[in-house]
């Protein structure tokens, strides 16, 4: 499947445990990837940070792709088939992030809390059913996956690597899901510095579900990122 960084160079993403790097052609097989469910929690590219979004599509999905087109900035949508309303009836919003040139990923289809402690099974249905739903709005399958609060244990990396995803956690959290404010979201990147202790650029962790992260946030950090020469024009 297409997969696009953020601001706007290929992410690749390195393992949480090594320093594997997924290859940057933009067409790959899901089912022969040998990375399939392993973690990736940072950008191989040191000096750039991926922006990364959960839990739409949304009220605010459709604003965030113009906020995001306007900016010449690309980003990963971790879509859910029914957390905020069925993911049917926000198709149109899925499939203005594809035809964009974004990145659309899976973040399951119920959002379960108890993702670490399902069945192979039960997991196998969250991710089949929101696959259907891709197919069916956009026509293909996605190749990455974000684990519903981050939950990564149990049965999980199973599951993914029998379907043929990739992980994704992250390595800034906006916190912005924990009511922290703007400013303090924004200032949480700043400390961050421009890449992970290890060498690596940021994967991001944000909410397209708040009018203040897609309306405020967002312009301040893709401001920021290119004031500071961490993405491409």
């Amino acid at each position: 499947m297409h997969f696009n960084s953020l601001l706007p160079v290929v992410l690749a993403l390195s393992s949480m445990a090594t320093a594997s790097v997924i290859p940057e052609s933009l067409v790959e097989s899901r089912q022969s990837s040998p990375a399939a469910g392993v973690v990736y929690s940072k950008c191989s590219k040191p000096g750039v940070f991926a922006l990364a979004f959960d839990d739409g599509p949304g009220a605010y999905t459709q604003e965030l792709i113009n906020t995001l087109n306007a900016a010449g900035a690309k980003a990963t949508f971790f879509f859910t088939g029914t957390l905020y309303g069925c993911i049917y009836n926000r198709a149109a919003a899925v499939k203005a992030a594809y035809s964009s040139g974004h990145q659309v990923a899976s973040h399951t289809w119920t959002h379960p809390q108890t993702l670490d402690t399902m069945s192979v099974a039960q997991l196998t249905t969250e991710m089949q059913k929101l696959e259907t739903a891709f197919v069916n709005i956009i026509g293909v399958k996605p190749t990455y996956m974000r684990p519903p609060y981050l939950k990564t244990g149990g049965n999980v990396p199973t599951a993914m690597r029998n379907l043929g995803y990739k992980m994704i956690t992250d390595s800034v959290d906006s916190q912005d899901w924990n009511g922290l404010s703007v400013s303090a979201s924004e200032q949480r990147f700043r400390s961050a510095g421009p890449k992970t202790p290890d060498g690596f650029g940021h994967i991001s962790l944000l909410h397209e579900t708040y009018a203040n992260t897609v309306r405020d946030l967002v312009p301040r950090l893709i401001k920021w990122a290119k004031e500071n020469n961490k993405c491409c024009s």
